[in-house]
């Protein structure tokens, strides 16, 4: 069983520290993963209007968003001015990339994307995406070629866009196996969707009865055989206070024979060419509030 892990760095203090704690922890145990970075402005607080989404208060509850984030972070934007990520974790995203883990693009203003993409303009989506691509290109010299949307966050100029931008695959969606947008008048970048819940999801959820995250993922991977999956973890999350919990579940994992890598290794087993064309569609995901990108069951 593959598992390709997929890191989401959000915020300026998960570059600065979480990130950097997950990349001790998976040199150490020999394990790679793709870092998708925000590399514009951090303007966490300005979040605070999804206050009003279902659901989502009770997500704030049950993971401790004050805990996890720390209180500076959840003020930028609002009360303090946002840092320029990009610009002030150079050094940062640098150190991961020589020690040859996977970076690719994961937002230029994060809050920005996931509130306002799935209303907005071709133009709009064609800044945001290109800002993104051309800070990352600063920083680390080099094109970016892995996309993978904040918050599961999409519209239908995106695939479009990110083909023509130069990505060569994405992970901006939820869903059960790889597949091609089903897009007009456009050569879709492949996707390999998030297949897995993440610790966030999980935790503190009643209908769970209190199981365990690392317990329930392990199960999950069990019960599906060799199909590959991907693992989205996050670096204020897993890079911080569930450090020792993802520790545990990439030893179980490795126990029980999973290869563990990073998107860029999943995709070269893959033939873009024959993978399903399938449309792109608003779902839910339990655990998590509001509305994301997921995959069609239809063919297309």
């Amino acid at each position: 069983m593959l598992i390709a892990l997929k890191v989401d760095v959000d915020t300026y203090r998960g570059t600065r520290e979480g990130a950097l704690r997950l990349a001790d922890l998976l040199e150490q145990l020999d394990v790679r993963a793709t870092f998708l970075f925000s590399l514009g402005p951090d303007h966490t607080g300005r979040a605070i209007r999804r206050a009003f989404r279902p659901g989502f208060l009770g997500k704030v509850k049950r993971t401790s968003v004050l805990e996890h984030y720390g209180l500076k972070t959840l003020l930028y934007g609002v009360l303090l001015p946002g840092p320029h990520i990009g610009r002030r974790c150079r050094a940062e995203m640098q150190s991961i990339a020589r020690r040859r883990f996977e970076v690719g693009v994961h937002t230029w203003d994060h809050v920005r994307w996931q509130d306002g993409v799935t209303r907005a303009s071709e133009a709009w989506t064609r800044r945001e995406l290109t800002l993104a691509r051309d800070q990352f290109g600063e920083v680390f010299g080099r094109a970016p070629l892995v996309h993978g949307a904040a918050g599961w966050q999409m519209n239908r100029h995106v695939p479009a866009l990110q083909h023509e931008l130069g990505f060569h695959y994405a992970s901006d969606t939820r869903g059960q196996e790889p597949f091609l947008p089903a897009c007009v008048g456009s050569v879709p970048v492949p996707q390999l969707p998030t297949t897995l819940p993440t610790f966030d999801e999980l935790i503190g959820r009643e209908d769970l009865g209190g199981a365990d995250p690392v317990d329930y993922l392990l199960q999950a991977t069990a019960r599906s055989g060799a199909r590959p999956h991907v693992f989205t973890l996050h670096a204020e999350l897993e890079g911080g206070k569930y450090l020792p919990a993802f520790e545990r579940l990439l030893r179980e994992w490795r126990q029980r024979g999973a290869q563990l890598t990073d998107l860029a290794t999943y995709m070269a087993t893959l033939d873009a060419a024959t993978l399903p064309r399938r449309l792109i569609v608003e779902g839910t995901v339990e655990g998590r509030s509001g509305t994301l990108a997921t995959e069609a069951s239809a063919v297309h």
